[in-house]
Formats: structure tokens, C-alpha cells, sequence
């Protein structure tokens, strides 16, 4: 299965090979890619938001409520904006593009200190 990372110009970084059930954000720090992961795809920051074509976010489960309020945070929002540590390769979608956004909204190094639920 192989998924390109593209920058935030529309420019390929790269394409790898993933298995199935491999994660957009582990993926990217195995091939040196990149993605930031703060809260190291424990749901608790949006610094892994990747850009997705509709027919692969649309492929991919819904995101969860967790992500969802991630997402809200994340700077650069669009439609298909997802949480790389939560988007999983499949069959279907294999060959997909994964684009990062011109820049991320790091809480922690924003002073934000995040609290126990």
C-alpha cells in the first residue's frame, strides 16, 4: 500500500510504503517526514492535521468526537481535514495523499497546559 505525504505548496515530500492499519503520523516519523505528533496520537492536540482528498476522507470511519474537538483547534481547517494518528491505511485507500498544512497550532509551546479528564 503506499501513501504520499505532499507539503503545504501541493509539492510530493515522498512516497512510502504503509501496511494496512498503519497510522498517517507513525508512518510519517518512520520515513522522516515532517508531521509534528506532541501528543504522540493520543487525541489531546491537532498538531498532526493532514489534508485528504474527499474520496479518501470519505473512505475512513468518521472521526471520532474526540477528534473532532481536536480539529476544531487545528489551524487551516478545511472539509477533509483529519488527525494523522487517526487516519489508518486501508485497501481503500491505498495510493493516498496526505497533505500538511502551511502551519500547526502547537498548545503546549502556546502555553497551553493540558489537564487530566
Amino acid at each position: 500500500l503506499k501513501v504520499t505525504f505532499r507539503d503545504a505548496s501541493g509539492k510530493d515530500i515522498k512516497t512510502v510504503e504503509a501496511n494496512e492499519g498503519d497510522d498517517l503520523l507513525t508512518l510519517a516519523h518512520a520515513y522522516g517526514i515532517d508531521l509534528e505528533g506532541a501528543c504522540e496520537g493520543s487525541v489531546a492536540c491537532s498538531t498532526c492535521h493532514v489534508i485528504l482528498d474527499s474520496d479518501v476522507y470519505d473512505a475512513l470511519e468518521e472521526p471520532s468526537d474526540d477528534e473532532n474537538d481536536m480539529l476544531d483547534l487545528a489551524f487551516g481547517l478545511t472539509d477533509t481535514s483529519r488527525l494523522g494518528c487517526q487516519v489508518k491505511v486501508t485497501k481503500e485507500t491505498d495510493g493516498m495523499v496526505a497533505q500538511l498544512p502551511a502551519a500547526t497550532r502547537n498548545m503546549y509551546v502556546d502555553g497551553h497546559k493540558p489537564k487530566p479528564h
